[in-house]
C-alpha cells in the first residue's frame, strides 16, 4: 500500500515586484494557512516518509511549515527541480522514482499541474486545488511505479477555507 499527499503551496506574495516567480515568498495568509493544514494533517495521523518539494521559495516554505507541524525535520525535505513548471506526466515520473520502501510521500508543488495530476490518479474528481489544499490518495500496490487510477482509493481533499 502506498499513500500520496498532493499539497499545493500556500498563498504567495506579489509584494516584491523585483523577485522572480521562483523567489516569491508566502504572504501573511500563506504563513498562517500552511501550519493550519499541518495541524489538521497531524490530527489525522499523517506523517509522510518523504516530503518532496518544488525548489520555489513558496513551495519549500510551505513544505517546511507543514512538516514542522507533523514533526518532520525540515532538513529532510527533498527538492526536485522538475516539480517547478512540471506537467502532470512529469509529476508522475517524479513520484514513480520514489524508493519502493517508502509507504507515503508528500508532493509539494504548483497548480494547474497538481490538480491535473490529482485528477489523473484519483477515482473521484478533484476540483481545483486551492493554495495550501491537499489531496490524499492511497494505492493498492507494492511499488510507486505501479500507482494508477485503477488501484487508487480517494482518502480526502482538504483546504484552509474548511476551517474559517
Amino acid at each position: 500500500m502506498k499513500t500520496l499527499y498532493i499539497l499545493r503551496h500556500a498563498k504567495s506574495s506579489w509584494e516584491f515586484e523585483e523577485l522572480s516567480d521562483h523567489d516569491r515568498p508566502l504572504n501573511k495568509r500563506g504563513r498562517n494557512d500552511a501550519p493550519l493544514m499541518g495541524r489538521e494533517l497531524a490530527s489525522r495521523g499523517v506523517l509522510p516518509n518523504l516530503i518532496l518539494s518544488s525548489p520555489a521559495v513558496r513551495a519549500i516554505t510551505t513544505a517546511a511549515l507543514v512538516g514542522k507541524e507533523l514533526g518532520y525535520d525540515p532538513d529532510d525535505i527533498a527538492i526536485d527541480d522538475r516539480i517547478y513548471g512540471a506537467d502532470k506526466n512529469t509529476l508522475l515520473e517524479v513520484i514513480q522514482e520514489s524508493p519502493v520502501e517508502l509507504e507515503s510521500v508528500m508532493l509539494v508543488g504548483h497548480n494547474e499541474a497538481l490538480t491535473e495530476f490529482a485528477n489523473m490518479l484519483s477515482p473521484e474528481v478533484v476540483g481545483s486545488i486551492p493554495t495550501a489544499g491537499i489531496v490524499a490518495l492511497s494505492f493498492d500496490c507494492e511499488s510507486w511505479y505501479e500507482i494508477s487510477r485503477e488501484n487508487a482509493d480517494f482518502q480526502f481533499f482538504d483546504f484552509p477555507k474548511n476551517y474559517e
